[in-house]
């Protein structure tokens, strides 16, 4: 729990009270040429004060200005790494440079704050310094040449209980001084309303590619568990060596081409997005009609139209869906007679599978396959539909090529 104590020993603390006192370095500047830092009066103080503010709105003009003042803010004003206590917090201050003028003036407000906050801030900091070098000197006998506003009278021992009092005073006006410039960072150099929804819109590709990710390994790995579960059990029930042989083949193939699309999973995810090139098309659905035709079941495939022409995401896309609907037959009805339609027209692509119903074959509807059919279908623009069509179960996939 933090107590009354906590800002001394946070470097959080120490980090903003630096930051508000490298604000006040451009109006010192300014003093030293007109009206100077000799025994200034309130007037020359004021002056001082507004000096830099025709500067400020100029650098704020520039766009990486924004930029530097986010990653300043972001180091300095808010707990991280370097923090000692407690845990590092989102900043929510944006670290790009200005993009619009509404930017530019939230960084000019943010410059003169920062400026009149650092320049105040010296001030109290000189001063209190000051009053704790009077007070430790009045304790040994002689004030020194500190001048506080605070005028001391006499000297003794119990200035010594008071030496302290102004540093922790100090410290806590730099503490409040410091939570509070945090705010204004937040609120003056947080993101813009064009980087929020850049931000969202990039959490919702994120989103979509974990999701296709996700459909990915189901689809290639479920299907090739399914094809391995299906052979052996008609190997297993044939009893015949040479089909045997044929039946581990196919295993092989559908666990080497499973692991590949498993290994090219991986990578996305170790390495970002890779081109989509590498994905299985339509081109190719020759592999998984003789994956199916292999593990027992009798398809009859019909294709009509240039595949090779259809569009990439779409046919690949296909692929996935066709795969989908083949494993859902062979793992819902086993290796039953299938008929397989693929069509490539003008403007549409028409995907069909059909098998014969079995009695195994009641929980056929259920699962997240056919969602995933749904869904892939619905983000290229199309539609996907699957039920029961009299004796028969029939997936039925229609998709836009335009």
């Amino acid at each position: 729990m933090p107590g009354p104590l906590s800002p001394l020993i946070r470097a959080v603390t120490y980090t903003r009270w630096v930051h508000l006192l490298m604000g006040a370095i451009v109006p010192l500047a300014c003093a030293m040429v007109h009206p100077g830092l000799h025994d200034p009066s309130p007037a020359d103080w004021a002056l001082i004060a507004v000096l830099p503010l025709p500067l400020a709105a100029a650098v704020a003009l520039a766009p990486s200005v924004r930029r530097a003042e986010g990653l300043q803010a972001r180091l300095m004003l808010f707990p991280g790494p370097h923090a000692r206590t407690g845990g590092a917090e989102d900043p929510g201050v944006s670290a790009v440079p200005s993009a619009s003028w509404s930017d530019r003036l939230r960084t000019g407000v943010w410059l003169v704050l920062r400026l009149e906050a650092g320049l105040a801030m010296a001030l109290v900091t000189a001063q209190l310094m000051a009053l704790s070098l009077s007070l430790a000197g009045a304790a040994a006998g002689d004030p020194g040449p500190a001048d506080p506003l605070l005028r001391l009278s006499g000297t003794g021992w119990r200035y010594a209980l008071l030496t302290p009092v102004p540093v922790l005073v100090l410290v806590a006006v730099a503490a409040g001084a410091g939570a509070l410039m945090a705010r204004a960072a937040r609120r003056l150099l947080g993101p813009s309303v064009r980087e929020r929804l850049a931000a969202s819109e990039e959490r919702t590709e994120q989103l979509l590619e974990r999701n296709r990710i996700a459909r990915e390994l189901h689809d290639s790995i479920g299907h090739a568990l399914t094809l391995a579960v299906v052979q052996a059990g008609a190997a297993r029930a044939a009893a015949d060596p040479e089909f045997t042989d044929r039946a581990l083949e196919t295993v092989e193939e559908t666990g080497r081409a499973a692991l590949e699309d498993l290994e090219r999973v991986l990578l996305l995810l170790r390495e970002g997005p890779r081109p989509t090139s590498s994905r299985p098309s339509l081109v190719e659905a020759h592999r998984l009609l003789d994956s199916a035709r292999s593990s027992g079941a009798q398809v009859d495939a019909e294709v009509t139209g240039p595949l090779e022409r259809v569009p990439g995401p779409v046919s690949r896309e296909g692929y996935r869906m066709l795969q989908e609907g083949l494993t859902n037959v062979l793992r819902h009805a086993g290796p039953v007679p299938i008929r397989v339609r693929i069509a490539a027209q003008e403007a549409r692509l028409r995907l069909e599978v059909r098998n014969p119903l079995t009695a195994s074959a009641n929980g056929a509807a259920s699962g997240s396959g056919l969602c995933g059919i749904r869904e892939r279908a619905t983000l290229l623009g199309g539609q996907a539909r699957a039920g029961r069509e009299g004796d028969q179960w029939l997936l039925l996939v229609d998709l836009p090529l335009r």
